[in-house]
């Protein structure tokens, strides 16, 4: 559609005030000139195929000819090259003319279908294109378009974000804070650049929070030694995070007394658990018993057939090599000692399966080590052997597994109580015989029926979780440290109630890792199993392991109870909901309970 710019039609001037002093009006005068306007309505705005030597369409029929013969010659060729055996990288010139004629065919036909594009954004960036609203005036009310009008569209512009709330940085620090930005020096190194723990944790907050846009003010900085935790604990630090920690006892365990740290957002949990152990401690206490100590670590290895995997297997777990083997692997570390060795095999793969004890440390690291050590020294027997990893998930570490549940992983601890009838009966306001019946149709029929793997109990977790993150254990492997069956029956005619966990898999330490961090080493030396024991080596995260199943004995005891007797949700209702006004928080915590 041909759009003509018409020159503007003078304006209304008042008679009186615009005349000539003769009588007659002034003629008007076009701010354009009418040349200027014919030139513009008759030049056709550019166009990107005014560049090509030819019209469009023969260039276009010119290239898709040239493109779809040279393939097709190239398909020929190279078919005959391949029934007479020619090597395909062996080219005549013809050839390579061809392949240069088919790559720039390509591209040209390739940039083609953006011609339009380019051609339709020139024009509409060219300064020649029609503005309607200057090419239609007031009082001419012709239909120049047969376009709809364009909608109305309403744009809601969004609230400016929140102002991010930084203290001011020296001009230094704020040299560096750009250079990070700038990724001119990497976050990572901040910590050995300035030599300053504290410092690099400051900088790099300020840079996480211009770079997201995002405010990490309720996200506290200081009161934390940040040295502690370089090179072993955490990298790239911006701050702590603040878990409160309850205290439930005193759990009579053994004939000691503990009062047991607990970490955690979970309202009533800590609760409860002090209620069973006020249980257990009017009822006499409860006994533990470690049965197995030693941490494990299976790399998985590779041989070209079944057979030469089978052949390490016996080699192995042949009592005659183990005594090398063991003196191979107590190299690394003058706590590690060999226990056994499994094997099992998948195929022509084989997956190793070492068990030693290790001191007071949990015992990763110092396994690893000596594993590596072994499969060093397996390599002048079994040069053949390729190891895939150091680990094989056969171990297994941080995930459900049934070798840990029958052969157990770290410390396997089973503790019992006692509780007299009429404990039951005023402390956990329920009775025996519903205690029974609930375990049973609970934590063994119930689990049973959902396929549960080693999750026999009522919530294990939530008592292992909280003592794990108050004594500096490793989290994640709460996953295997719950697993637990608890067993509950009524003995001395139905009187009393005999109850116990069984736990084959409590990963638990001393020393290393985040044990020894204030908060951590104050809480493990509340239950005096701080450090190293003097007396025997591994006593100290033994007896840790024994108290951690002895809340869970007291945990399992009181939720148990509280579900027998109906109490549950109101407990709950009461200790894990905040009846405080916190509309005008800026954030809130919803805690959730696992039963």
């Amino acid at each position: 559609m041909d759009l003509r710019r018409r020159p503007p039609k003078p304006p209304v001037n008042n008679a009186t005030n615009n005349k000539n002093p003769n009588g007659s009006y002034p003629s008007y005068q076009p701010t354009r000139s009418s040349d200027d306007d014919r030139l513009r309505s008759i030049t056709p705005p550019p166009k990107a195929s005014d560049a090509l030597p030819l019209p469009l369409y023969l260039t276009n029929a010119v290239f898709f000819t040239l493109f779809f013969s040279v393939a097709y010659y190239l398909l020929h060729r190279w078919r005959d090259k391949i029934r007479y055996n020619t090597p395909l990288h062996v080219v005549t010139i013809t050839e390579l003319g061809a392949i240069i004629a088919l790559i720039a065919s390509f591209i040209y036909l390739l940039g083609f279908f953006g011609i339009d594009f380019v051609q339709s954004f020139i024009s509409r960036a060219s300064g020649d294109s029609w503005d309607l609203a200057d090419s239609i005036d007031e009082d001419d009310h012709r239909l120049v378009t047969c376009s709809p009008p364009a909608p109305i569209v309403t744009v809601t512009k969004l609230p400016p974000p929140e102002p991010i709330v930084t203290e001011s940085l020296p001009e230094e620090d704020e040299e560096i804070v750009k250079s990070v930005l700038d990724g001119v020096i990497p976050s990572y190194s901040l910590e050995s650049r300035l030599g300053d723990c504290k410092r690099a944790a400051s900088i790099r907050r300020e840079a996480l929070q211009r770079v997201t846009g995002r405010s990490l003010e309720g996200l506290p900085l200081d009161g934390f030694d940040y040295e502690s935790i370089l090179g072993q604990c955490c990298e790239m630090p911006v701050g702590y995070i603040q878990i409160p920690v309850g205290i439930a006892g005193p759990l009579l365990l053994d004939g000691f007394e503990y009062s047991v740290p607990m970490a955690t957002t979970e309202g009533c949990l800590v609760a409860s658990t002090n209620r069973g152990c006020k249980a257990m401690f009017i009822s006499g206490g409860a006994t533990s018993t470690v049965l197995k100590d030693g941490m494990t670590r299976a790399p998985v290895v590779r041989f070209a057939s079944a057979r030469r995997a089978s052949e390490l297997k016996f080699f192995l777990e042949s009592p005659e090599n183990f005594d090398t083997l063991a003196v191979v692997f107590n190299r690394s570390s003058r706590f590690a000692r060999l226990q056994n060795i499994k094997c099992t095999i998948a195929g022509k793969n084989a997956y190793v399966r070492f068990s030693c004890s290790t001191g007071d440390a949990m015992g990763m690291n110092m396994v690893s080590k000596g594993v590596q050590n072994v499969l060093e020294y397996l390599t002048d027997d079994f040069p053949d052997m390729d190891v895939i990893g150091i680990s094989g998930n056969f171990c297994s570490d941080k995930k459900p597994a049934a070798v840990n549940w029958i052969e157990g992983r770290g410390k396997s601890v089973v503790c019992e109580a006692v509780i007299r009838g009429e404990i039951v009966n005023k402390v956990l306001k329920t009775s025996v015989a519903a205690l029974v019946e609930l375990n049973m149709l609970k934590n063994l029929a119930g689990s049973a029926v959902a396929g549960s793997l080693g999750g026999f109990n009522a919530h294990a977790s939530n008592i292992v979780s909280a003592v794990f993150i108050a004594t500096g254990q490793d989290p994640a492997q709460n996953v295997e440290s719950s697993q637990c069956i608890t067993m509950m029956e009524a003995i001395n005619d139905g009187k009393d109630i005999h109850i116990s966990v069984t736990m084959p898999s409590i990963e638990v330490g001393t020393v290393g890792g985040g044990t020894q961090l204030a908060s951590q080493s104050a809480c493990l030396n509340l239950l005096g199993v701080k450090g190293a024991s003097k007396e025997a080596p591994g006593m100290n995260s033994r007896r840790l392991a024994t108290i951690v199943a002895g809340a869970v004995l007291a945990g399992e005891l009181s939720l148990m109870s509280a579900i027998a007797a109906g109490q549950l949700v109101r407990s709950h209702m009461k200790y894990n909901r905040s009846s405080r006004d916190i509309s005008g928080a800026t954030t809130t915590t919803t805690t959730t309970t696992t039963t």
